[in-house]
């Protein structure tokens, strides 16, 4: 009798590389991530790789845009499930920015890695419209200002969110804090 095949399709071998990816960056870090560290760690001929990524800055990308979708997913449902009052709906914010920044460590090491990087630029724009509008749709409800006007608090908020969260990489603030700060600003944001 045969044994069941252990061939993975090519979106499960993906995800598998994109696992692996993940804890090379979380424990060695991201100069350390490879397309041939990569095949080692997961166990695959470096071929697989180079055909799921092609380059490393290939492969960074992809790990940086899976995690980023990750985090807008939790992001998204967090605010699915909060109570709609302007201060829920803020502390949730907060709460999954700072989350998503002690959490996935990584993200920021891979940022950093694909720094001067055209594509990632044009991406990281990308990302940061489609924050931006998720972030206005949910605080819509509780502001009276235009539409720009809501949109332009919500991208220098997240500036700040940045800020914030370096302060807590340097060990200048908590999380706890962060997230009280954040709340603050972003409800700040909603009056004219």
């Amino acid at each position: 009798m045969a044994s069941p095949s252990t061939r993975l399709s090519k979106a499960a071998r993906r995800e598998q590389l994109l696992d692996a990816a993940t804890s090379i960056v979380r424990t060695r870090g991201a100069d350390d991530l490879t397309l041939p560290t990569l095949a080692e760690a997961a166990q695959v001929s470096r071929p697989i790789v180079y055909d799921h990524f092609a380059t490393r800055h290939g492969l960074l990308l992809a790990l940086y845009l899976r995690l980023d979708d990750q985090y807008r997913t939790r992001l998204a449902q967090a605010l699915q499930d909060a109570d709609p009052t302007a201060p829920e709906v803020a502390r949730v914010m907060s709460e999954a920015y700072f989350t998503c920044a002690t959490d996935m460590p990584e993200l920021t090491a891979i940022s950093a890695a694909l720094k001067g990087s055209p594509a990632l630029e044009a991406t990281q724009h990308d990302l940061l419209d489609h924050y931006t509008n998720l972030m206005a749709t949910a605080l819509r409800p509780h502001s009276r200002l235009t539409a720009e006007a809501l949109r332009l608090r919500c991208v220098g908020t997240l500036g700040a969110a940045e800020a914030i969260a370096a302060e807590i990489n340097r060990g200048r603030a908590t999380t706890d804090d962060a997230v009280t700060a954040l709340t603050n600003l972003i409800l700040s944001t909603l009056s004219r």
